[in-house]
């Protein structure tokens, strides 16, 4: 006998600004909050190896494009406004 998974819904109690934090974060990889809370639960119960959150995440910022627009950084430059 073959078993299909079944998907439920999950209803959390957040505060405001973890929420906003969450949904930057979401936005900023070029996932929804959704994707992004779907792959965290998967890594935390297991389901995924070290590897395969590596090739997820990969893959992941292969979608997002990035917009350096080829231009290289040195570290110091990136880091300058931290400093």
């Amino acid at each position: 006998m073959r078993t299909y998974p079944v998907r439920v819904n999950l209803t959390i109690s957040v505060d405001d600004e973890l929420l906003e934090r969450a949904r930057r974060l979401a936005q900023q990889r070029g996932v929804s909050l959704q994707e992004l809370l779907r792959a965290y639960l998967r890594t935390l119960a297991g389901e995924l190896s070290g590897a395969e959150a590596a090739d997820e995440l990969i893959a992941l910022m292969g979608r997002q494009g990035g917009r350096s627009g080829g231009q290289r950084l040195s570290r110091e430059d990136a880091y300058e406004d931290r400093l």
